[in-house]
């Protein structure tokens, strides 16, 4: 099979929106070629490149199309370059898909590895995740800064709460780090199901439970399966989501000095947003970086 490959060059503010248009119609996966946590500060400032694949069968016209119209109603929003077309044999497609994808080191312990990768990670916990076919595959500034900041705060034992799950590699992680039991939920049931899919890869399937819902449906299940109050919650959303679930009650889910791990938010966007959780009774202690990203970590006053 041949198939086509889509590629755009976008700045931070609209990788995650440009790697959810492809991912509706792209079903031979989606790439984004990020910086790294280890890179200077001036790479990490550079346009991502946002890559999706379609096979070349009946269906290309129609998803090229949506695809192209997606596109269109974006650059309204704000202006994009020009998609790149590409024709690719199936040995092309698959090495081009692959090669994108490597271990990624994160923190001390975390290492994010394809399925088609099998060697050993002595000293680091293997979080083994498909790229492409949900957003929140270790690849993104935002989902790099949370797992360094799950990494330092989380205690094992301990609950913790993942909204807006997509591929569940946050959830998984606290699960390899050591969390008693990791609530995953997500709006779209395409997450939830991945989410299941990954737990069950990472083993870990035990103690990561995958729910359709978001910040509502946080008390019930919380009740229902014996989930601590007292939960750390992490949310990686962009950051007029994140204002809207403080402005819903989001601080109102943390206890004691539990903390709230916040990420997804452009550097300019910060003050205001802290602004909003500072009117919830929530101050930061830590606050890290990559580039334009930002992630914060939220406690009770």
């Amino acid at each position: 099979m041949r198939w086509l490959e889509i590629s755009i060059s976008v700045d931070g503010e609209l990788t995650e929106p440009v790697a959810e248009l492809f991912a509706r119609y792209a079903h031979g996966g989606v790439a984004i070629e990020a910086p790294r946590l280890e890179d200077d500060a001036s790479d990490a400032e550079a346009s991502h490149t946002v890559k999706a694949y379609l096979a070349q069968d009946d269906t290309l016209g129609t998803l090229r199309e949506a695809i192209e119209t997606g596109l269109w109603h974006l650059s309204q929003i704000r202006p994009l370059p020009q998609a790149t077309f590409t024709e690719l044999d199936a040995q092309d497609w698959e090495d081009a898909w692959r090669e994108k994808y490597h271990p990624i080191p994160i923190g001390d312990s975390l290492l994010i590895l394809p399925p088609w990768y099998e060697q050993d990670t002595p000293g680091r916990h293997p979080l083994i995740i498909e790229p492409g076919m949900a957003f929140g595959t270790g690849t993104h500034p935002s989902t790099q800064l949370c797992l360094l900041l799950l990494e330092a705060h989380m205690h094992p034992g301990g609950c913790v709460i993942d909204l807006g799950c997509g591929s569940g590699i946050l959830s998984i992680a606290a699960a390899r780090l050591g969390a008693e039991m990791a609530f995953a939920l997500d709006i779209d049931p395409e997450a939830v199901k991945i989410t299941q899919q990954n737990a069950q890869r990472n083993l870990v399937a035990d103690r990561v439970r995958a729910f359709h819902g978001s910040l509502e449906a946080v008390p019930g299940i919380l009740a229902e399966y014996g989930g601590s109050p007292t939960a750390l919650i992490v949310v990686n959303i962009l950051a007029p989501v994140l204002q809207g679930m403080l402005k819903s009650g989001l601080g109102d889910l943390v206890q004691g000095d539990t903390p709230l791990i916040l990420s997804g938010i452009l550097e300019e966007q910060l003050p205001d947003l802290l602004k909003e959780a500072a009117g919830w009774g929530l101050t930061y202690s830590e606050i890290r970086g990559q580039g334009e990203w930002r992630a914060v970590v939220l406690k009770k006053e």
